[in-house]
């Protein structure tokens, strides 16, 4: 059994010219008359790879295409290309330039877009806040990497409220007529063309903060290797029309807004995720693909059998998830009602994509993470930091390289491969991921991985949603304690849920205590927070 999997290309001269091939398929490069092509090279040349140059190239080739339908209705690519410059100087009175940043708290529209687009051509860096992050989280983040100005979408004035006075407040959204947007201030600007900034800005994703302090990511100005890996395992294509339904703040959602700039999307955008408004909105815009976090088809499953057969989604020809797990039979699932079209990617903020799974290889497989894409390698190494042929800890190397925490921290590497956090096995040339690393408990001196019981129980017809921790014990070190989400009008004991896990896992991953609960707490890229599923009670 082997410890490594290895993504196509031999080396860097053949990842490369596979890459250039991918992109060829997928529409991405393709003959263009002297003059687009002249238009094209000076985008990219004054403005780079990132967003300000990819959109610069969009209004460019395709003027009068859409780049975005939100709630405001649509939007094509030479608007948001003036609109971005408008603002851009608008930002630049404020103090924005070259090497300063902007914090973006906001959520999937149109304003998320132009402003990132704007910061860049400024040459300033994007610092994307998650949006469930408190106001105390908010203000600490804010006073470390001190930012010229703070986006935010109204319904987090709050959570900004107590930002260093130094920092400028713009508004992205807001339900009401008011002062002080970024709307506004585009408005006032001229929509030329800028002149270019002697530095590319970069993205600062901050990671999920599920266990620990949040920390930003650098994620460079995005990489054209990066989007042909996705290519080679999710059969996107150029002007696709693309429901991104992920918060576009996660690495997730960020990395098809970076890939739907390189195909020359339509981005269809809600700023929230609900059910019916998700699959009416897929159907009515004859959606070519979705983006989506886990959570948002479990919930979308819950709908009666009527619901999710009466809208019409045979336009729809992937459905890309990634962000957490996908517990249970959730994969099948979805496939049984929508057909084979869900590709499930595996990452995490640091590495991005690290696996992706394929629907012929989630029916084969059931819970495997799929094999690497183009330029992709991933090992498992033990914890002495030696080659594991059985489970180990994984370690990723691709072409999206991390340039590590704003704080000066880094991931552990390994012979250029950079840690997940998470420890998993490798079977049939696929990666199965057991769960985090400091998720696994001790009970009775076994290796227990909470994931693999999580999983169990939601393949329990009761169950919608579970999760479990382990809680110090004074008997066996540590034991189980399973926290469980029931469908609607559904009953089902503790003891049958015991049973149930006893028959198909070994009797010690059996969990010594099941909690029912109406939902998992979770924060806003679909992760369940189990911080807050501790015991508290004086028994525990």
């Amino acid at each position: 059994m082997t410890h490594v999997l290895r993504g196509p290309g031999r080396n860097r001269a053949d990842v490369a010219v596979r890459s250039i091939t991918t992109l060829a398929r997928t529409g991405v490069v393709r003959p263009y008359g002297p003059r687009t092509l002249a238009r094209l090279g000076l985008a990219l040349t004054r403005w780079g790879t990132g967003l300000a140059g990819g959109y610069a190239t969009l209004a460019a080739r395709d003027p009068h295409g859409i780049a975005v339908h939100d709630e405001l209705g649509a939007l094509t690519f030479r608007e948001l290309h003036g609109q971005a410059n408008a603002l851009a100087r608008g930002l630049s009175e404020l103090g924005v330039g070259e090497g300063s940043a902007v914090a973006l708290m906001a959520r999937n529209h149109r304003w998320f877009l132009i402003t990132a687009v704007a910061v860049g051509r400024l040459g300033a860096d994007v610092l994307y806040l998650n949006t469930a992050f408190s106001g105390r989280q908010t203000v600490e983040l804010l006073e470390r990497e001190k930012p010229v100005a703070v986006v935010h979408d109204d319904e987090f004035a709050e959570a900004v409220a107590g930002a260093p006075s130094d920092v400028h407040r713009l508004l992205a959204w807001s339900d009401e007529p008011v002062a002080g947007t970024v709307a506004a201030l585009a408005a006032t600007h001229d929509r030329a063309d800028l002149e270019p900034p002697g530095r590319e800005g970069r993205s600062v994703i901050l990671t999920s903060g599920t266990t620990g302090t949040p920390k930003g990511a650098n994620r460079g100005s995005g990489s054209l290797a990066a989007g042909a890996a996705l290519l080679s395992r999710i059969p996107l294509r150029a002007g696709m029309t693309v429901h991104i339904a992920a918060p576009l703040f996660h690495t997730w959602g960020w990395g098809h807004l970076n890939l739907g700039m390189l195909l020359g999307s339509t981005l269809v955008l809600r700023r929230r995720f609900e059910p019916r408004d998700f699959l009416r909105t897929l159907a009515e815009h004859r959606c070519d693909a979705a983006v989506v976090i886990p959570v948002m088809l479990q919930r979308t499953l819950t709908l009666p059998k009527a619901e999710l057969d009466a809208h019409d989604l045979s336009a729809l020809r992937v459905v890309a998830a990634s962000g957490s797990a996908l517990p249970g039979d959730l994969a099948t699932a979805w496939m049984d009602q929508y057909g084979d079209t869900l590709y499930n990617t595996y990452g995490s903020t640091e590495c991005a994509w690290a696996t992706i799974a394929t629907p012929a290889e989630m029916r084969a497989h059931p819970g495997t993470a799929g094999a690497p894409p183009i330029g992709t390698t991933v090992a498992l190494y033990d914890e002495h930091g030696r080659p594991s042929s059985g489970r180990g800890r994984v370690f990723v190397q691709n072409g999206l390289p991390f340039e590590g925490y704003t704080n000066g921290d880094t991931k552990e590497v390994i012979d250029g491969a950079m840690a997940t956090g998470d420890v998993g096995t490798v079977r049939d040339g696929l990666l199965f991921v057991d769960g985090r690393g400091d998720d696994m408990i001790v009970s009775g001196g076994e290796n227990v991985y909470p994931q693999e019981v999580e999983d169990t129980l939601a393949r329990h017809p009761a169950v919608l949603e579970a999760a479990a921790v382990g809680v110090v014990d004074a008997e066996f070190g540590h034991r189980l304690v399973a926290w469980v989400a029931l469908h609607q009008d559904v009953q089902v004991s503790e003891s049958e849920l015991k049973a149930h896990v006893r028959e198909h896992l070994a009797r010690y991953k059996v969990p010594r205590e099941v909690r029912f609960v109406d939902e998992l707490p979770r924060n806003a890229t679909g992760k369940v927070l189990k911080r807050h599923l501790t015991p508290t009670d004086e028994s525990e």
